[in-house]
């Protein structure tokens, strides 16, 4: 989840992502210790400020080990969960009448004695796991070896024709290791007239680099980091490289898989271009034009990547209050659990606000709409899924195998990383200009006094980085918001210096809870995105859709051709 800077820290702190247990998934049996925490806070009805620090609180302490997925504290995470949505009175809407969604994974660790071995005119230099580059494997294979595989940079690593633009163009990719940059081309040289302009599109996101890649039938994959192209800075990187690493099986997941990928430092490949004659920023502005060709950097890489392999499982829950009239049809609110748990050092990565907020939000929107009358004539389900950290894998599952068909499915809304920095005078809607979504929550806010806006760095692709993509990708009109940059204590000061704080704590043993937190805001935020929820439960003719231009009309437009 990220992008960077001001909120737009607060956002941008959120994006790298883009990170189960073995107990099956309709084991319901819960740890006593979860429903004991469930049982000891006298919950309201309403959305209140002192259940969500509950909530909070309770997700993000040192008993649960940061949520890791296949980690005793991930399951006691999802046994929570569960246990707060059996207490509110929703219904089981998983796997065979269950609470829980079973999602197959690989949970691969890389060796971080690995090295890459990079041979030139020279000489050889070794690259050190951590400091110099992150490397892991999608394959499930315990040993991946690359013997003097030649690196070739690819730009950008975009091939899209409907643009025009083709990086691999004339390239044979087979047995080498392409180099390329983050983010879209023209994003480094600052030209609007480039892709998207400063709006990073998903051909700037490093997972389309890495699919396109394996595509072309490369051999590995680099991508060179900068902390503006990827909204941030190296250590984020390595973190969340770092340990256990997820994976949905190739099964479930046919797409081509790069044998190994990862990143490098800027240092790093300014080192290795100079050795090869060539200058990065000559080199980045060559890449920013359609005439741009592969260009080869007179070196090889070799590496053996020894990583240990496990085949487990994690697991979604979920939980609906059916509709009066129309149960076939569903709203969904979703959040992702997991976080990056607990490091091999003792580190506890806690994940508070990203995103023990999203799931507690989750909840009590879930406890309003199960205690407020009438009840909604449309079903609104609620699904706290895993893996986000890994790629968005849990929610890319449920969408392959939806509780609820996804022509039936009116919208989804998520709640990810939630801005605790007080009330703001504006409501970020991540990708803004996409969907019918915003024309119901844009009186809301206007009644609360808030302005729709979009995210302060759109560079940070946010839109591609948090749960709600796949949705969107599938079709379904999907909605990110949270509170603003323009804070009524302090403006947009105020807001620069929380986002500003977060971004430290991003993806680091530092995002905890705090009794300092201001959630007036939040509060304001988990109303508003209610009340869009309930616009559509109560309305049964309400079918939003996407903006005309929207590369994701055509499917939604099939699916209301299908209902029809």
């Amino acid at each position: 989840m990220q992008r960077f800077m001001p909120i737009s820290l607060l956002a941008a702190a959120l994006a790298l992502a883009a990170c189960g247990g073995d107990r099956p998934a309709t084991d319901t049996g819960a740890d006593t210790s979860t429903d004991t925490a469930a049982a000891t806070h006298e919950f309201s009805p309403e959305i209140t400020e002192a259940d969500f620090r509950e909530l909070t609180r309770t997700l993000s302490s040192d008993e649960f080990e940061g949520r890791a997925p296949g980690s005793p504290g991930g399951e006691k995470t999802v046994e929570y969960i569960r246990a707060q949505f059996e207490r509110i009175g929703l219904q089981p809407a998983g796997d065979n009448d269950s609470w829980y969604q079973t999602v197959p994974m690989v949970q691969t660790t890389a060796s971080d004695a690995t090295v890459l071995r990079v041979t030139g005119a020279n000489g050889e230099r070794e690259l050190k796991f951590g400091s110099d580059m992150m490397l892991g494997t999608r394959t499930g294979q315990q040993t991946v070896s690359v013997t003097d595989s030649e690196l070739v940079f690819v730009g950008y690593g975009v091939d899209a024709p409907e643009r025009d633009w083709n990086d691999y163009e004339g390239l044979d990719v087979k047995g080498k290791t392409v180099v390329m940059l983050v983010n879209d081309p023209g994003f480094h040289v600052d030209d609007a007239e480039l892709f998207d302009g400063n709006r990073m599109t998903y051909y700037g996101r490093w997972t389309y680099k890495f699919e396109e890649a394996a595509r072309k039938g490369a051999e590995a994959a680099l991508i060179i980091h900068d902390t503006a192209g990827a909204s941030y800075g190296w250590d984020v990187v390595r973190t969340s490289w770092s340990g256990a690493q997820f994976d949905l099986r190739a099964e479930d997941d046919p797409a081509p898989r790069l044998p190994a990928q990862g990143w490098i430092t800027n240092d790093v490949a300014r080192e290795l271009f100079a050795n090869a004659g060539l200058d990065l920023d000559e080199q980045i502005r060559a890449a920013s034009s359609a005439d741009f060709k592969p260009v080869p950097l007179q070196a090889s890489v070799s590496f053996e990547l020894e990583s240990e392999v496990v085949e487990s499982s994690s697991r979604n829950v979920i939980g609906v209050l059916p509709g009066t009239e129309k149960p076939e049809e569903v709203v969904v609110y979703m959040g992702h659990w997991d976080h990056l748990g607990k490091h091999d050092d003792g580190q506890i990565y806690s994940g508070a606000i990203d995103n023990a907020t999203g799931i507690a939000g989750i909840i009590e929107i879930a406890e309003r709409f199960a205690n407020t009358e009438p009840a909604p004539k449309r079903s609104v389900a609620f699904l706290a899924v895993t893996l986000e950290e890994s790629g968005l894998l849990g929610s890319q599952y449920y969408v392959a195998h939806p509780a609820f068909p996804l022509e039936n499915t009116v919208a989804a809304i998520n709640l990810d990383a939630m801005s605790v920095a007080g009330p703001s005078r504006d409501f970020v809607v991540t990708g803004m200009g996409n969907s019918e979504l915003e024309d119901i929550l844009e009186p809301i806010a206007s009644a609360q006094g808030r302005t729709l806006v979009e995210e302060g760095n759109p560079a940070g692709g946010f839109y591609f980085r948090s749960d709600h993509f796949n949705f969107a990708k599938a079709g379904v009109p999907a909605l990110y918001a949270k509170g603003g940059n323009d804070l009524v204590e302090g403006g947009t000061e105020a807001g620069r210096l929380a986002g500003e704080d977060y971004a430290t704590r991003y993806h680091q043993p530092s995002d905890v809870y705090r009794d300092e937190w201001n959630l007036d805001g939040l509060i304001q935020d988990l109303e508003a995105l209610y009340d869009v929820g309930r616009v559509m439960v109560d309305d049964v003719d309400q079918w939003p859709n996407w903006y005309e231009g929207n590369p994701f009309k055509a499917a939604r437009d099939g699916m209301m051709d299908a209902r029809d």
